[in-house]
């Protein structure tokens, strides 16, 4: 990707109408643009982050046996009037529309009812079961509260996933796979240390749940972390009864700030009785499907790791969700030259790249780079052209080393 060429346009100061540092540096950098309050555009290079994420989770939700689907947005009144869930009274956070023969829509929120309405039609026999399906997708919710950057919108994308099993016995066993999985994706981000199953309440979903809590100072949850048994209660559920439950002791848990990165909900057999989504079983007995749904913050998590990995410079990425590999910079006239032989060497190795070939000071450019966050800098000068080698700086701890174009893809391999 060349700069020149590109919309990336960075700044040197936070935009006034931001508070926390997500937005304020993924604005800066050029990763996003605000639209208005809760609502945010990704650019180029937030776009490559968000992909990057999604195929790690998309990795893991595959590995588990789920399959990849992309439902609609706008959804029928009438689904959810079943569940009693279109009722602003019990889901405070919809956008709802009119169409134009008068008829009601909502503007995806949540996908349980969409979706087990869907699935009356394709699940019969218990042959038919089990069935995982996800998908991502941008979520819409009127919330009241969006002044957390991306961390808090009011469009954001989300995976869910949800499962459809015979019974009890065989939902908990994918519970537990999913659970797994999630605290496997949240290494893979690099913010497994700070991630914590967390006992939760179910809101509008059901009346329990487990969240995935990240230890945040930017985070607006309140959670009460055992670091001994690596789990936590939400405040909003810390009483006597859920800490017997847990075998914890109140006084053995440390409050912290946290942000929510995922969740997962047991539904039981309740929206298939509400659907009528049965099947038969082996014995010919007519029964009640059981359902799971499993989301993660995909969006959130951007603004999560910006939070917890930026520095005074600007923006942090781990390698495999960077937007690029290397971020190569040439300074003076046989600097551009190196660097021009070297970015299409290394686009012709697949190593993806962001050039700073645009008419610009070097400190500038050097200042960039920093605020952009590439994990490998790569100065190409007139010095390094003439000693055939190249200024290589680690973004994440500073180290600067001369290296030569073989050293280099031995450190990309």
């Amino acid at each position: 990707m060349r700069l020149s060429t590109n919309i990336v346009q960075t700044r040197k100061n936070s935009p006034a109408d931001e508070e926390v540092k997500n937005a304020q540096l993924l604005i800066r950098a050029g990763y996003i643009h605000k639209e208005m309050a809760g609502v945010y555009d990704y650019l180029p290079l937030g776009l490559r982050v968000i992909e990057n994420i999604k195929q790690i989770v998309r990795e893991e939700m595959n590995g588990v046996g789920g399959h990849e689907m992309l439902m609609s947005s706008l959804q029928r009144k009438d689904v959810w009037l079943k569940t009693d869930r279109w009722s602003d009274k019990n889901v405070d956070v919809w956008f709802k529309s009119q169409l134009a023969n008068g008829s009601e829509v909502g503007l995806g929120w949540s996908h349980e009812e969409p979706i087990t309405d869907m699935m009356t039609a394709k699940i019969n026999s218990y042959r038919d079961l089990p069935v995982y399906v996800y998908q991502f997708q941008n979520k819409l919710r009127n919330e009241l509260r969006a002044k957390s950057g991306i961390m808090r919108g009011r469009e954001f994308l989300m995976k869910d996933l949800y499962s459809y099993s015979v019974d009890e016995e065989a939902h908990q066993k994918f519970y537990d796979e999913v659970t797994a999985a999630y605290l496997r994706v949240f290494d893979r981000l690099g913010i497994g240390e700070q991630t914590f199953l967390t006992f939760a309440s179910g809101g509008a979903f059901t009346q329990f749940s487990h969240e995935f809590q990240t230890i945040c100072d930017a985070g607006e949850d309140i959670i009460y972390l055992s670091r001994d048994k690596q789990v936590a209660v939400n405040k909003e559920v810390l009483t006597d009864e859920v800490l017997e439950q847990l075998e914890l002791e109140r006084d053995s848990l440390e409050e912290l700030k946290a942000a929510e990165v995922g969740n997962i909900f047991s539904f039981g057999t309740t929206k298939s009785e509400e659907f009528g989504l049965t099947f038969t079983d082996d014995s010919g007995e007519s029964r009640h499907v059981t359902l799971g749904s499993y989301g993660i913050g995909i969006t959130r998590l951007v603004g999560v790791i910006t939070e917890l990995m930026a520095d005074d410079k600007g923006l942090v990425w781990p390698a495999n969700i960077a937007p690029a590999q290397v971020h190569l910079v040439p300074i003076g006239d046989s600097g551009a030259e190196q660097a021009e032989e070297l970015y299409q060497t290394l686009r012709d190795k697949g190593v993806e790249v962001l050039y700073d070939d645009r008419d610009s000071s070097p400190g500038a450019k050097l200042a960039d780079a920093d605020l952009i966050g590439v994990p490998l800098r790569v100065v190409a000068s007139n010095k390094t052209a003439e000693a055939g080698k190249l200024e290589l700086t680690n973004r994440a701890d500073g180290e600067q080393t001369f290296v030569s174009v073989e050293q280099l893809f031995d450190q990309l391999d």
